[in-house]
């Protein structure tokens, strides 16, 4: 049996995902965090979260890591821990630092700092020749402007380090860029309470539809699991509404969409890891927008086990303790497998979400959640703020995401003014 170290998370899915795939492995895990009522307060009314059931649940300021290393070197001194592992992205790179500093598995901390930053991902990745969009690192506001005139408009302004799609917006004039710029200076500490770098990046606008490319890193050699495909909406915002995995694409574009992450994850050095790249399919051929050293979220990795078999929050376990994880598939019945997210467009208290009863037992689904009357709603900017999804799948094809559009056509979600 192993012990692993579990640095924080995200309070989703994959909050519940990692923790079963430690005990389905016959290993048990410690639990750290700076803010424990953080857990306390995601789990369902009556019910303990997941994480809270680790062989210890320890505290510590995850935040500040030149104080944090020596304490869990002391730590693994009483304890032993064989591996260490998050699903959180503003952790991955304390992450990789606790496992070098305790000689343990993983990515180097350099590969994983390059790829959580998007302005150095585009930095290492540019020098690499891995295809990527004209982009720009800026100061401030100022660079921005000058920036954005030498690009030329229409473009995308992005925080370098935020997560979920925040402050991610299409702009396409000096005004729009402006309070774009505006709103990412406004928000200077993270929902994790990291302060932030003020560095914005602008990137040409790219055409074509965008997926993303699920691989396993391990003793230096990736495996492409599969793609997955992405629906996006909100503009100008870029929201996730939907995936199906796998993509319903030409064997030329998911085999150029392959090399290009593969070729990504190289560059970056990364290793030892489970990997969700983003890439976009242009006119001019695939253009990669960010690579996740960790494994997808958004439902991605429910799918891709429904389809294939494989659990990939087992892999990261298992290359978080340097062992080859077993990525053989097995039958499921199932030929695709997509979500839908159902998005808010207001901003009040829900009051309903009307069509909810018919999605519960409709044909075909794996999946339901829904917010409950008397939520606060806001009108949606990024992937954090859905009243639910719908996730289902066809045995004989491609068409489970056009089962889960159909789901999501019938329901109307009543939100009343604030």
């Amino acid at each position: 049996m192993a012990h692993l170290l579990v640095v924080e998370s995200w309070v989703g899915s994959m909050s519940r995902l990692l923790p079963r795939a430690i005990r389905e492995g016959g290993h048990e895990f410690t639990f750290l965090t700076r803010d424990l009522h953080h857990y306390l307060r995601s789990a369902p009314e009556g019910t303990a979260h997941p994480l809270l059931g680790a062989r210890n649940v320890l505290t510590a300021d995850t935040n500040d890591v030149e104080s944090l290393l020596p304490e869990i070197e002391r730590l693994h001194g009483a304890l032993g821990f064989d591996g260490v592992v998050t699903s959180c992205d503003y952790y991955l790179p304390t992450v990789a630092r606790i496992a070098a500093r305790l000689g343990l598995p993983g990515p180097t901390p350099e590969s994983v700092e390059n790829a959580c930053r998007k302005d150095t991902t585009r930095r290492v990745l540019g020098e690499a020749g891995v295809p990527s969009p004209r982009f720009a690192v800026c100061a401030d506001r100022a660079e921005a402007e000058e920036a954005a005139r030498r690009l030329g408009f229409p473009l995308v302004v992005k925080p370098v380090d935020l997560c979920a799609g925040m402050f991610v917006r299409r702009v396409d004039d000096e005004r729009e860029l402006t309070d774009a710029c505006r709103a990412i200076a406004d928000f200077p500490v993270n929902a994790r309470g990291q302060v932030r770098a003020p560095a914005l990046l602008l990137e040409e606008l790219l055409d074509g539809p965008e997926v993303s490319v699920e691989t396993v890193s391990f003793d230096g050699t990736t495996h492409v699991v599969g793609v997955t495909d992405k629906s996006i909406g909100g503009a100008p915002a870029f929201i996730e509404t939907g995936h199906m995995f796998p993509a319903a694409l030409a064997p030329a574009d998911a085999e150029a969409a392959q090399h290009t992450a593969v070729q990504a994850i190289k560059a970056l050095g990364l290793d030892s890891v489970v990997a969700h790249t983003e890439i976009k399919l242009t006119a001019a051929g695939p253009r990669l927008v960010e690579v996740n050293p960790r494994p997808a979220g958004n439902r991605i990795t429910e799918l891709i086990r429904h389809v294939t078999g494989l659990d990939l929050a087992a892999a990261c376990v298992e290359v978080a303790l340097g062992r080859d994880p077993d990525l053989r598939r097995s039958e499921t019945g199932l030929r695709s497998a997509a979500v839908g997210f159902l998005v808010p467009d207001a901003t009040g208290t829900l009051e309903a979400i009307d069509g909810s009863g018919q999605v519960q037992g409709a044909q075909d689904v794996l999946e339901v959640q829904f917010a409950e009357p008397g939520r606060a709603v806001k009108a949606a900017g990024s992937n954090n703020e859905y009243l639910g999804h719908v996730m289902a799948g066809d045995a004989e094809g491609l068409g489970a995401r056009a089962r889960v559009e159909s789901l999501l056509s019938g329901l109307r979600p009543r939100v009343s003014a604030r």
